[in-house]
């Protein structure tokens, strides 16, 4: 049975999750897209990273993560974390009543459309390329369209570490990404929402021939078009509200969520979230 939010409500918030800070690449494009609306956003930093445990245990922690963002009254649930939303995006959309997406479809749409040689590459945790869920949402869209994958785990660590264009971060880079540049890749997507933070590095890594893709545009795009074709968007010009939660020490995240974002983290506060 779900578990009903007697409080969904045009006036709602948008939450989104991710495992750290890889989400807020999702939220500034939201927040981009939807001026008028508040947003809060949940980075599971005590558990990180998803992307080396199990199927079950990240099903878990995106459960419990949905659970503590519905609780708030939210009007539209994101996950923002590749992980999660390959592991558990049916059990949330099952155990709640608000609407909700993932990163992984809006994606792989824009995936299939973007490539012109029919060879995409997708990079991501070793939990998520382990899914195959990249290769059966692009597949849905073109069946013809050669798909390499390889998982990337160490971009996580770097991200969260602020390493955005260190040296360290090149060399990993050209580790990782080499054997899919001989694959002759023209569409490289990133599937990881902490990838976008090191899209420099990976752009001179792969050449500027290929296309990149990431999750922040599409989802905002859906997110828009769902609320929009529900009623529920906010349609009076005001002064929205950014709100984050963290399961682990604010500091570093407001650190380098400051860094990345380039405006001030204001309202970040600390929760326990147990499994």
């Amino acid at each position: 049975m779900k578990e009903k939010n007697n409080h969904i409500s045009q006036n709602g918030s948008i939450g989104v999750f991710d495992s750290g800070v890889g989400g807020l690449t999702v939220l500034r494009e939201i927040a981009r897209a939807l001026p008028n609306e508040d947003c809060v956003y949940l980075g599971d930093t005590a558990r990180l990273p998803y992307g080396n445990k199990s199927r079950d245990t990240v099903t878990k922690f995106a459960l419990k993560n949905s659970s503590f963002l519905v609780s708030l009254g939210i009007k539209f649930l994101v996950i923002a974390c590749n992980t999660a939303a390959s592991a558990g995006l049916d059990a949330v959309k099952e155990s709640f009543d608000v609407p909700t997406t993932g990163v992984i479809k809006p994606e792989a749409r824009r995936a299939a459309t973007a490539t012109r040689n029919g060879k995409v590459g997708v990079i991501g945790t070793r939990s998520t390329i382990a899914s195959g869920a990249y290769e059966l949402a692009i597949h849905q869209h073109d069946s013809g369209i050669t798909v390499h994958s390889r998982p990337c785990p160490l971009f996580v660590p770097l991200a969260e570490e602020g390493w955005f264009e260190e040296d360290v971060t090149r060399l990993v880079a050209e580790r990782y990404l080499m054997d899919l540049i001989n694959e002759g890749i023209d569409t490289l997507v990133l599937g990881c929402t902490h990838y976008p933070l090191l899209k420099k590095v990976i752009t001179e890594t792969v050449g500027r021939d290929v296309a990149l893709v990431d999750s922040a545009v599409p989802i905002a795009r859906e997110v828009k078009d769902t609320l929009k074709s529900m009623g529920m968007l906010r349609d009076v010009n005001r002064r929205r509200r950014l709100t984050y939660y963290v399961t682990d020490d604010p500091k570093i995240f407001t650190q380098v969520g400051e860094s990345f974002l380039g405006f001030p983290l204001d309202d970040v506060r600390h929760v326990d979230i147990a499994v």
